[in-house]
């Protein structure tokens, strides 16, 4: 298909729109604080620019991307999973918890702790999604509910039941997974570095698993029979209905599917570094990634824009403090991002239907 001036320009203005705005409204704001943006912008950019900063983005990104696929996968069924949080926080709890229990060959243990935590982000998912089948339950409503309960269940789970107590110490987390459960880093990408340029840090092997997942969830969607029903169900269910497609049994897939990503999303920290699930582990995650997502319009590769875009943010944003602005600022300006985003690719899109309606009422005149 040939690019045209008009499909480019067309293609570019609700990113560079939404760029814009989002920059105007985070300027907006630190004029408010009585800083300098362009002091903030610069130094947020040299910071995030450094090696060390590059490499906990990247693995930041990682657990983003994994969890915004999971949420994509509802989307595109029409539904909206905002369980993610819970789902991944008791997913890394049983998995950190029973991977330590044996021990097996490293790539087959590694492979038995995602099967795990699959297992047990699917299971949790799937609740939302029968209820929703059998008795009329929002999914959102239910979600929301089993987020609540999961992150008690796992708060009772690790002071309770699952937790080591380590002489000394007032953290509180289950038993370290043997080396065959722990997942190497990338390291042939760092290991020519200067170890005090990348300050000890290294990049998540769980990148690469996360890449494969991107691409599965590219093939999926768009080029088999599965992803077609699934984005039939979610553009017009009753038309997918009535085409054969059954759409409860849909239902109850996507969220069992997206549950079962999202149960990835938590693993790459505990893996890499933590080998263990503790009260450090990451809040927020599952939330911050339904942004990324409609960031990303739902697609692979939009997806890995965003996730690295709101990493880069939230890692240099941590520079601001020495130039004495609050490092909270970061989430204005996801917020701005978020909200041009929105408005910028909603009002390209009634625009783009117009311009082609013109073209095909011009067409027709001619005919």
């Amino acid at each position: 298909m040939k690019l045209s001036p008009k499909k480019i320009y067309l293609a570019l203005l609700a990113p560079v729109s939404a760029a814009i705005a989002s920059i105007l409204i985070s300027s907006l704001a630190l004029l408010a604080t009585k800083k300098s943006p362009v002091e903030a912008f610069k130094m947020m950019w040299e910071f995030g620019a450094t090696t060390s900063s590059v490499i906990e983005t990247l693995n930041s990104a990682t657990s983003y991307y994994i969890a915004a696929v999971a949420i994509a996968i509802t989307f595109r069924a029409g539904l909206f999973n905002i369980g993610v949080e819970g789902q991944l926080r008791l997913a890394a709890l049983f998995a950190c918890y029973l991977g330590a229990m044996f021990t097996l060959p490293p790539i087959l243990h590694v492979l038995a702790i995602f099967l795990i935590a699959m297992t047990v982000g699917g299971l949790w998912a799937a609740i939302a999604g029968v209820l929703k089948v059998k008795r009329g339950v929002n999914e959102v409503i239910s979600t929301i509910m089993l987020n609540s309960i999961a992150g008690g269940l796992s708060a009772y789970l690790l002071s309770k039941h699952f937790t080591v107590k380590i002489e000394g110490s007032n953290n509180l987390a289950t038993k370290e997974l043997p080396a065959s459960g722990q997942m190497p880093n990338l390291s042939f990408i760092t290991k020519n570095m200067d170890q005090s340029v990348t300050q000890g840090r290294g990049i998540y092997g769980m990148l690469a698993v996360a890449i494969f997942i991107g691409v599965a969830f590219w093939w999926v969607v768009n080029r088999t029979r599965f992803g077609f029903e699934l984005r039939a169900s979610g553009i017009n269910p009753i038309a997918a209905r009535v085409s054969g497609v059954n759409s409860k049994r849909m239902i109850v897939v996507a969220m069992i599917s997206s549950g079962a990503i999202a149960g990835l999303s938590g693993l790459p920290t505990v893996l890499a570094e933590t080998h263990a699930y503790n009260l450090g582990f990451r809040a927020g995650l599952g939330f911050s990634a339904i942004a990324v997502a409609l960031l990303g319009r739902n697609g692979a590769i939009g997806m890995a824009f965003s996730s690295l875009l709101f990493s880069f943010l939230e890692v240099s944003s941590r520079s601001l403090e020495l130039i004495d602005i609050a490092p909270e600022t970061y989430f204005i300006m996801q917020g701005a991002i978020l909200l041009s985003s929105v408005i910028a690719f909603e009002v390209v899109s009634r625009y783009r239907v117009k311009v082609v309606s013109n073209e095909l009422a011009k067409a027709a005149a001619n005919a």
